[in-house]
């Protein structure tokens, strides 16, 4: 069979003569695979999305093309053209909105580009009147969320719940518009005594602001050059995840290859590691720290004031409720797809995951208050940490030192022996001060034994 089909094509002289529709039905024009250089929204990779749907998916409004259009999304809609009308009518110079309709008329390829599907059966004036829409009607929120008690009959300000619900929606990575779109709206149409900050970005952080699981820290230490490269709001959600200084290291690739890994919360609390809650810190900035002569009498670590004979692991405060998981998710998606080489929520994901197993791995560390839930209980926080990191690849570890130094720490027999004798008898102050009782009583006997055999002898 594949001799007689070389040679008709040897017969017909060149391959290209020989139409592709004889050998199989292919279309012959196909959108090219590669994404383009400047694609920053994409849709949720199979793999990912099948685990838990909800989680990708808007409940209430759609923002961008990929969910254009979705009937069970079609009651926001009226609420965007309320906004959009109230936008309008609020502007002094209304042309100054018709020159950033041109705007977007002008960058519609553009903004095509920035998503991983161009959307061919979407017009070119329907994709600018969707984008319009969408984009007064985030700026209207966020511009109504800075003075909320202004709008008292506002239909979405005065509904906590319905605030919130869309607040989710869009931080999803699916439903985002370019952040170069809404910057400049923010620029040229939005009035300078409207404007509360010089640039977008950050009026959108303050919106955001209670979407941080780590709100102590993201006050007053949100850093310019982190949030003027996001791409959208999930990718400033990111960079406000991340702290000043964190690399990979350069044996980033040769770590990855060693047999290392992290055990659980409990396993590392009885080789005497002591996890600690830390403020002031971002979410991803773990610490392991220890004394390089000190931290070989952890069974001195129960006394006060004696964190130099501690091996401490430092945890920023995570903050869990029901909408975390989203939020954590689609940062990992935006991760996967735009940040291969640089997958810091999934390495801090992977991270909580190896420490967490059972129950009493998330009990040890809300305990600590390394963990903070509004969950029903520890087992379910437990099952929704072992569910983030499903199908999640990645080819480099951030805390690969760290993990190095535990598994060091952890094979050290002296330190586990320390470590267990620390666990066992000065585990609490009421087991310190039975284990001290115990001591004093069994030195007063052998001295007074040693007492009566002098008298006798």
């Amino acid at each position: 069979m594949v001799d007689l089909f070389a040679q008709q094509l040897e017969k017909m002289g060149s391959v290209d003569e020989y139409h592709i529709q004889q050998i199989i039905n292919i279309p012959e024009k196909i959108e090219p695979a590669l994404w383009h250089d400047q694609c920053c929204v994409y849709n949720v990779p199979a793999s990912l999305f099948q685990v838990k749907k909800e989680a990708y998916t808007p409940l209430l409004i759609s923002i961008g093309p990929i969910h254009h259009k979705n009937k069970k999304l079609e009651e926001m809609q009226e609420q965007k053209q309320r906004y959009f009308l109230f936008f309008w009518e609020s502007l002094v110079n209304k042309l100054a909105l018709v020159n950033y309709k041109a705007f977007l008329e002008q960058e519609e390829q553009k903004i095509r580009h920035c998503y991983q599907k161009k959307f061919p059966k979407i017009s070119k004036e329907e994709f600018v009147e969707m984008i319009l829409l969408d984009a007064v009607f985030i700026m209207e929120l966020f511009l109504r969320e800075t003075k909320r008690w202004e709008y008292k009959d506002d239909y979405i300000i005065t509904q906590p719940c319905l605030s919130k619900s869309i607040q989710c929606d869009l931080l999803l990575l699916e439903n985002q518009l370019p952040m170069f779109v809404l910057e400049k709206l923010y620029e040229i149409v939005v009035p300078s005594n409207v404007k509360k900050h010089a640039r977008f970005v950050k009026l959108a952080h303050d919106y955001f602001q209670s979407c941080y699981p780590h709100q102590e820290s993201s006050e007053g230490k949100f850093e310019p050059k982190k949030w003027e490269k996001s791409l959208h709001f999930t990718d400033l959600v990111r960079h406000s995840y991340l702290p000043i200084k964190l690399s990979y290291g350069s044996d980033r690739d040769t770590y990855s290859q060693k047999d290392c890994f992290l055990r659980t919360a409990t396993k590392l609390n009885e080789a005497g590691i002591s996890f600690e809650k830390v403020d002031n810190r971002c979410l991803l900035d773990i610490k392991f720290e220890k004394k390089p002569f000190l931290s070989w009498f952890l069974c001195l670590g129960c006394l006060p004031y004696s964190k130099c004979f501690k091996a401490r692991f430092l945890f920023p405060k995570l903050k869990v409720d029901h909408r975390t998981e989203s939020v954590l998710r689609n940062l990992i998606a935006l991760e996967q797809c735009h940040y291969p080489e640089e997958p810091y929520i999934c390495n801090y994901v992977s991270l909580i995951d190896s420490l967490i197993h059972t129950k009493d791995d998330a009990e040890l560390l809300v305990e600590k208050e390394a963990i903070v839930h509004e969950l029903g209980s520890d087992k379910e926080l437990a099952n929704l940490v072992n569910n983030l990191c499903k199908h999640v690849v990645t080819n480099s570890n951030c805390y690969h030192q760290i993990m190095k130094d535990i598994d060091e720490h952890y094979n050290n027999k002296w330190k586990w022996a320390m470590g267990t004798f620390r666990w066992v008898y000065f585990r609490d102050p009421w087991r310190s001060s039975s284990t001290v009782v115990g001591i004093a009583v069994l030195i007063f006997t052998i001295f007074n034994f040693c007492r009566v055999i002098q008298l006798i002898f």
